[in-house]
């Protein structure tokens, strides 16, 4: 995807860690349909190795890109995403049945686990599969139209305590702009309106900034699916930003709140993140 860094999350990972001391990293997240199993494994207890109790392994089973893109991927597609999973955990856990062809197979690094794993969800689907594993969950509310709160409620129904995760913890992921004031938060969401426009048009193309996104010729398709896809984002001031996310986490009962902002400029970027940390005072 041209606007997003997600061609390679091992390395941007190895080199988040790298420069930084404090942080927890992870993979938003790894479409197991696209990668092997083992290499998965082997991939992500090296960068838990390397930084331990800093790394999280999120997994997901979409394939997240175009047909053709996945089939240079060589994806086997989501309908094999239950046995991909059990054969990363077989791979994890050293649980292949003796008369299994992978089980003399030895994982390396050997005496280093994965880091704590999280399915990623933007329907529910895996919800249940999460619980029952004793793994965390995400789900997605920044592109889903579907509730979080049911997929939660279906997570901690089936849960079962582990290592790791002792207790659920459910993640909602939203899309949230900040600036000073309402009206210069709907101008700066012009650049992710076009964006999403051309993308659901069959278009992708990178974010462009705001002057030029206000001087596109829309078609009726595009303002269509802008006018839905605005339902699912939360632009304006701190505090009318603070107010809808906490209204998102009273109505979906998640633990963590996760934010991503789509913005063309890096430093209002910056400040949105900032704006929005002292509005929860987490600024400093």
């Amino acid at each position: 995807m041209p606007s997003i860094a997600s061609s390679s999350p091992e390395v941007l990972i190895a080199t988040s860690a790298a420069n930084t001391k404090r942080i927890r990293l992870g993979s938003g997240g790894v479409m197991l349909p696209n990668h092997v199993p083992l290499r998965v494994v082997e991939t992500y207890r090296t960068l838990n190795g390397l930084n331990p109790g800093r790394i999280d392994l999120g997994i997901g089973r979409a394939g997240g890109s175009d047909g053709r893109t996945l089939q240079a991927l060589r994806s086997v597609g989501g309908e094999y995403f239950a046995q991909e999973l059990a054969e990363a955990l077989a791979f994890e856990e050293g649980n292949f049945a003796p008369d299994h062809p992978f089980h003399p197979i030895r994982v390396v690094p050997e005496n280093v686990a994965l880091p704590p794993i999280w399915l990623l969800g933007s329907s529910g689907a895996s919800a249940q599969a999460a619980g029952q594993l004793g793994v965390g969950y995400a789900f997605a509310a920044h592109f889903s139209q579907t509730p979080a709160a049911p997929a939660f409620e279906a997570y901690r129904a089936a849960f079962t305590p582990t290592d790791a995760f002792p207790k659920p913890h459910a993640i909602i992921a939203l899309s949230a702009l900040v600036a000073p004031t309402d009206e210069e938060a709907r101008y700066l969401a012009r650049s992710q309106e076009l964006m999403w426009a051309l993308f659901h048009s069959g278009q992708i193309r990178k974010l462009v900034s705001p002057e030029d996104a206000a001087a596109h010729d829309y078609t009726p398709h595009e303002n269509r699916i802008i006018e839905g896809q605005r339902l699912l984002w939360i632009v304006g001031s701190p505090q009318t930003v603070k107010a809808e996310i906490e209204k998102k986490v009273a109505d979906s009962g998640a633990d963590e709140v996760m934010i991503t902002t789509t913005m063309w400029d890096y430093d209002l970027r910056l400040r949105s993140f900032r704006l929005l940390a002292e509005a929860f005072g987490l600024g400093g």
